[in-house]
């Protein structure tokens, strides 16, 4: 059976698509390209992150926690990556120093949340996410960060639709997964993949 994933990342205009960051878009935003191929660790960081956890009673997953900086980042200020327990920094942070310490505990506040709920689905900057912030030190986080990312843009070829809500999503590449209308199943199936929402190529 094919990996099912969610998508939820449309665009209104078919001209093009904007590079979606971990802060300008939703966390569960799309089908995210696998690995950080060209990334460089940063072990000074990474150790304020694990102290970071330790402090906060989790230890184990500190243990684990790898920090990176990724130039493939353009648009994002930092990326995590729970299950590979790895948080991606953007090298442009170093033209804004003072964001730096602040973009890592924002990532690690996914880490720290989501290792909180265990199992349990919790949503990207809910409750959850927001208590880990003001545990770490940034309680007046925001979701979006408003730093002057210039965004890339693509020629979009392949354009796919909804078959239920009738949305389009476009996309420098093909699908090579079973995706669906993430609206759409949470809507209609508890956030689920449905198959009857699954994304048809019409471009």
């Amino acid at each position: 059976m094919p990996l099912l994933r969610q998508l939820e990342f449309a665009f209104r205009t078919v001209a093009g698509i904007a590079d979606p960051g971990r802060f300008g878009a939703p966390q569960d935003a799309g089908v995210t390209a696998p690995g950080y191929n060209n990334a460089k660790p940063n072990l000074n960081l990474e150790e304020t992150a694990r102290e970071l956890l330790g402090s906060l009673g989790a230890t184990r997953i500190a243990n684990d926690l790898r920090v990176e900086w990724n130039s493939r980042l353009k648009t994002a200020a930092g990326r995590v990556d729970y299950h590979q327990k790895l948080i991606s920094l953007n090298p442009r942070l170093f033209e804004h120093p003072a964001e730096i310490d602040r973009t890592l505990r924002h990532e690690l506040a996914h880490i720290l949340a989501q290792f909180r709920a265990g199992r349990r689905r919790i949503s990207p900057h809910g409750t959850e996410w927001r208590q880990a912030c003001r545990d770490l030190g940034i309680a007046d986080e925001k979701r979006c960060h408003n730093l002057p990312f210039r965004a890339r843009t693509y020629v979009a070829p392949f354009v796919y639709r909804c078959p239920n809500c009738r949305q389009d999503f476009l996309r420098v590449r093909r699908l090579r997964r079973a995706v669906a209308c993430l609206g759409c199943c949470r809507k209609h199936n508890g956030g689920e993949f449905d198959p009857r929402f699954r994304l048809r190529l019409i471009r």
